[in-house]
């Protein structure tokens, strides 16, 4: 692998590069890259910047990493209202979190950038038909027929100018007062305000708007501190399709630096890790902070290799490490790796994201997740840190604002009989809003139980 001093964005050409569609027409494909490398950055390196500063502070355990939004972002799915309601939730989990716990909680979206999907085969089959399997909405469409499913260099683009539109959003929604929390009431969306978890949140919001009356009172001007009257939120993706990354990958003008900016923090998934692969030998070279996807056939030595690699001066918060085992796997395969890299002195944050792999079919053919298998891994994962004396330093979940029926249990109390009624996702179940405040509020008691303990 080249040395960081000859890295260049185009050196991951030189690698094999894993979950790439088949582009049918590749002069295409680079006339798009060519247009995409004019256009203006959706992120900048110092926002990425101090994002890494803040990941320095959770790897140090003394803030808490958020990391929520869609499995895959839709085309069909870009309105302000979606948008401002995937935020309310996110919102509503990070007060929950901030209050139980009284650690400072960093928000990162999976958002305006996350539009592809890994597939576990390049095909996919029905009824004799072969076609190509759909890899998100960068790529290719959802619907079964040889046109949608055709890769579409294009969609490059149309996912930019998506991106470009719902930073727009987000940048006036968490700086122009809607994210104040004297607004943290309005958070709370009408189909979860009568559950259980909007009750709890209602008992938070209530005293929390006691504390900030309590301040006015003592003569504080509440409007004069930027952190009440709004929130740093930043973006995430898998940096899966590399010639879209590449395209947007900038030289900082300050450090020299190179920079993706297409979001604040890239991370590379649990099938792209390759040591010799492409994905790698891209974000090594890139100065934003990064995330690892660990699943359970990662080994010791392997990990050890890759944070080399992707962290080379142990530098704190370069590198999120992103527990993915499932529930049934966690306790057996997580301790020796966290272990390992706590006996070097490693600053790896871990994170636990507790959907991947807890995935299953439901009886009519749905892929679904289970509240109580999500719940557990969860537990296990910060039972793993509380026995080695680490951090247990974020959660990493899917989840939408929307009412959807996607996953069983929780707060919403779903069966499978019930997943039919508003299954809207077009890849991977994620939770609802009023399952995300559940889950919220369980890893709030157990960041608490931690911290006294």
């Amino acid at each position: 692998m080249a040395t960081q001093s000859d890295w260049t964005p185009r050196s991951w050409r030189d690698y094999p590069v894993t979950q790439s569609p088949h582009w049918p027409d590749l002069d295409h494909l680079h006339a798009v890259e060519a247009e995409l490398a004019k256009k203006p950055p959706l992120v900048f390196a110092g926002e990425a910047r101090r994002l890494q500063t803040q990941l320095a502070q959770a790897s140090a355990g003394k803030a808490f990493l958020l990391q929520a939004g869609d499995c895959a972002e839709s085309f069909h799915e870009a309105s302000a209202d979606a948008i401002r309601d995937k935020l309310k939730v996110i919102l509503q989990m990070a007060v929950a979190l901030t209050y139980a716990a009284g650690v400072p909680v960093i928000k990162v979206g999976r958002i305006a950038g996350q539009f592809a999907k890994p597939r576990s085969d390049d095909f996919e089959e029905r009824q004799g038909i072969r076609l190509e399997a759909f890899r998100g909405h960068l790529v290719n469409s959802e619907e079964f027929s040889a046109e949608a499913r055709r890769p579409d260099p294009d969609r490059l683009l149309a996912a930019y100018h998506q991106s470009v539109s719902t930073l727009n959003l987000l940048r006036a929604f968490t700086t122009g007062g809607f994210a104040a929390l004297s607004r943290v009431h309005a958070w709370n969306q009408e189909f979860v305000a009568n559950s259980l978890e909007g009750k709890r949140y209602e008992v938070i919001a209530d005293e929390i708007e006691r504390a900030l009356a309590f301040m006015r009172a003592c003569g504080i001007d509440l409007h004069d501190d930027q952190s009440l009257q709004g929130v740093d939120f930043f973006t995430s993706h898998e940096a899966l399709i590399l010639p879209y990354e590449q395209a947007l990958t900038r030289q900082d003008s300050l450090t020299g630096d190179w920079y993706d900016c297409s979001a604040h923090l890239l991370w590379i998934g649990d099938r792209t890790r390759q040591l010799d692969g492409a994905h790698v030998a891209f974000l090594r070279g890139v100065a934003n902070p990064l995330g690892l996807k660990v699943g359970p056939s990662m080994n010791v030595d392997e990990l050890k290799a890759l944070v080399e690699v992707l962290n080379p001066a142990n530098t704190p918060g370069r590198l999120t490490l992103i527990s993915r085992m499932g529930t049934e796997r966690i306790a057996e395969k997580l301790p020796s790796l966290v272990q390992a890299l706590r006996d070097e002195g490693r600053t790896e944050l871990w994170t636990c994201d507790p959907m991947h792999g807890n995935t299953f079919k439901a009886v009519g053919g749905q892929k679904t997740r289970d509240f109580e298998d999500i719940l557990s891994e969860t537990a296990q994962f910060f039972a793993v840190h509380q026995e080695l004396n680490t951090w247990p330093g974020g959660l990493h979940v899917e989840l939408t604002g929307d009412d959807v029926t996607e996953c069983l249990g929780g707060g919403s109390a779903w069966n499978e009989d019930d997943l039919d009624l508003n299954y809207t996702s077009i890849c991977d179940p994620r939770l609802n809003a009023t399952q995300s405040l559940d889950m919220a509020f369980h890893v709030a008691e157990f960041l608490r139980d931690f911290r006294r303990d």
